[in-house]
């Protein structure tokens, strides 16, 4: 079977352009998720249950988190590790994520294609990476989207049917 093969090519959109479009879907994403969970009872957002985070509001402050961890690695910032005690509302944590999803997306949109292909060295405890920005910059979204798909799933542990629909697709026809 022979491949298709688009007829726009990725030179014409650019790297920051498609980067630029993923910050704003994950923003977007981010945005629907919260919206939906508003709604639903705040006992059963803390209510642990079998995942690898034991409940939405601690998945969804380690989404935050990371995406906080990422942005600092590309910007260049010093980053500041939360402590899971400071957070103790579930609003605060709503009003966190979106507010660093929006922070994500704005540095996203300042970066051109030179700042994009920018090499990045990280030496941490956990492991050392010499990779461009936008490697960094996929890696955090694809890590949010992974996530995201735990917090449906938890939902669903939880009685919540009605999750909103946050596929890349959608968000490129539908959502933007």
């Amino acid at each position: 079977m022979e491949q298709v093969k688009s007829t726009v090519g990725v030179a014409e959109i650019g790297l920051a352009d498609l980067m630029k479009n993923y910050a704003n879907y994950n923003l977007w994403a981010n945005n629907a998720l919260i919206n939906w969970l508003k709604n639903k009872p705040k006992e059963q957002l803390e209510k642990e249950v079998a995942s690898s985070f034991p409940s939405i509001k601690l998945t969804l402050l380690h989404i935050w988190k990371t995406q906080e961890y990422w942005l600092s690695i590309i910007n260049k910032t010093a980053y500041r590790e939360m402590d899971d005690e400071e957070i103790m509302k579930i609003e605060e944590v709503f009003t966190g994520i979106l507010a660093q999803s929006a922070e994500l997306a704005e540095f996203v949109e300042e970066m051109s294609d030179y700042s994009m292909e920018e090499q990045i060295l990280i030496v941490s405890q956990w492991f050392q990476s010499d990779f461009p920005a936008f490697e960094y910059l996929m890696h955090c979204f694809n890590h949010s989207t992974y996530h995201r798909g735990q917090l449906v799933t938890i939902g669903r542990h939880l009685g919540f049917t009605d999750a909103p629909m946050t596929d890349y697709n959608y968000y490129n026809v539908l959502g933007k």
